[in-house]
């Protein structure tokens, strides 16, 4: 399989990102909206937190990205969100059964997955321009 090379102009051109802000929405519509009130100020805060802030700290890393100790920060805390995420999601399925669709959870739980492992792989390409070793995957 070839790989295309595609030119990057903005933080929306990076997959990494698209895909966080899909899973973000996915995940307020599918498991935050759906949880009890009891957890308003808990798990579902927790998830509506950490779920918006992947998307937004990759901005703020791409930001960063002439920094390369800035860039690094952000996009080591993107993973670190992006892990909170698949407890999150995992606790939910567990906890909350009766209220949210496991199937979807799951399929969420792989995609922040795939995100952490995105963002480990962004951070380590940097590195071959910056020689600043990235951190390892946290999953």
């Amino acid at each position: 399989m070839e790989y295309k090379s595609k030119v990057i102009s903005g933080f929306r051109d990076l997959d990494v990102y698209q895909r966080s802000y899909r899973v973000m929405k996915i995940t307020m519509d599918e498991v935050v909206k759906k949880l009890p009130i009891e957890e308003k100020y808990n798990l579902s805060s927790q998830c509506r937190r950490a779920c918006q802030a992947v998307p937004r700290l990759i901005a703020e890393g791409y930001a960063k990205r002439h920094q390369v100790r800035g860039f690094h920060k952000y996009i080591d805390d993107a993973m670190a969100e992006s892990n909170e995420m698949m407890v999150s999601i995992e606790q939910v399925k567990d906890l909350y059964p009766e209220y949210v669709d496991i199937i979807i959870c799951k399929r969420l739980i792989l995609t922040y997955e795939v995100i952490s492992k995105q963002l480990y792989r962004l951070a380590q390409s940097w590195n071959n321009v910056s020689g600043i070793p990235a951190s390892s995957p946290k999953s």
